[in-house]
């Protein structure tokens, strides 16, 4: 029988220099998406997939993170003596409840591996999930849903995989596949950023993982990979030769929230996915074209 993924970790101490200067004093996970952070649509689909627990991996700079998901009596407050009962209920939403979330300091930009290992006290002997909180999923049921309820069907560990789009391939974290069978096809490797032409596959990692905990004893001796990081596909590759892995190919669409033009991308597709806003939204976008 498979233990519950109860945890999540999200790695949030980017410096976000693809975001810049918008990031310069506003951590990038709290850049807002129509009229929310980043990290609350991330931690509404944790919720969703029966996350119980979440461990923030912080850098400096980033206390705004934890400040936004603690209660703010004045804003509350004020909010209740007005009235405004409906803005209250979206204030209060996002909050945790006490000992729902961990902070830890990555204390150094030694890549996403790195992070992971960051929280291997909080999370335990048991399997978690890792949430790339600047890859924002839209789809009817969660991503990482789809992933807990793919864990549950064959265990072991699940990668979240979508096409990339046509000539990126290089910019990401590649699979390889035993054949294809539908979306959840057991993997047999994956790389990092490969040179043009060499891709496995056409599918990427789209920023969701289910890992088991032996993950980082990978982690503790992983040599660091490319651009001179820890990179977490090196460490997933050596665990692969004694643990199962498979690629999730989910159903939604993914944006790169890292980037400008990612980030205006979500922008409209949330905002359209909004049906207070949607019509308005559509005319706004019309008038603009």
């Amino acid at each position: 029988m498979t233990k519950r993924v109860r945890k999540a970790v999200l790695p949030v101490a980017g410096l976000g220099t693809r975001v810049l200067p918008g990031a310069k004093t506003t951590p990038k996970n709290l850049l807002n998406v129509v009229d929310r952070p980043i990290l609350s649509y991330v931690v509404e689909e944790a919720r969703a997939a029966g996350i119980e627990h979440f461990v923030f991996v912080t850098g400096r700079g980033q206390g705004a993170i934890e400040d936004y998901f603690d209660a703010n009596p004045e804003i509350e407050n004020a909010l209740e003596a007005k009235g405004k009962l409906d803005i209250l209920a979206e204030v209060r939403r996002d909050l945790m409840q006490p000992g729902q979330m961990s902070f830890v300091r990555q204390m150094a930009p030694l890549g996403l591996g790195h992070a992971v290992w960051c929280a291997r006290d909080v999370i335990g002997d048991e399997p978690f999930a890792v949430m790339l909180p600047d890859m924002l999923m839209a789809a009817d049921t969660p991503a990482l849903a789809q992933a807990v309820a793919a864990y549950e069907q064959v265990g072991g560990n699940i990668i979240v995989v979508e096409p990339v789009p046509e000539g990126e391939a290089h910019k990401y974290g590649i699979v390889a596949l035993n054949g294809r069978d539908g979306r959840l096809t057991r993997m047999t490797g994956m790389v990092e950023k490969p040179a043009p032409g060499t891709e496995p596959s056409n599918l990427f990692i789209s920023g969701r993982y289910i890992l088991q905990p032996e993950i980082f004893g990978t982690l503790e001796t992983q040599a660091r990979g490319a651009g001179g990081e820890i990179q977490l596909t090196d460490a997933m590759a050596s665990l692969m030769e004694r643990q199962a892995f498979h690629a999730l190919e989910y159903e939604g669409t993914t944006y790169d929230c890292g980037d400008k033009l990612g980030l205006l991308r979500a922008n409209v597709a949330f905002a359209l996915r909004r049906p207070e806003l949607a019509d308005d939204a559509r005319a706004a976008i019309r008038a603009l074209l």
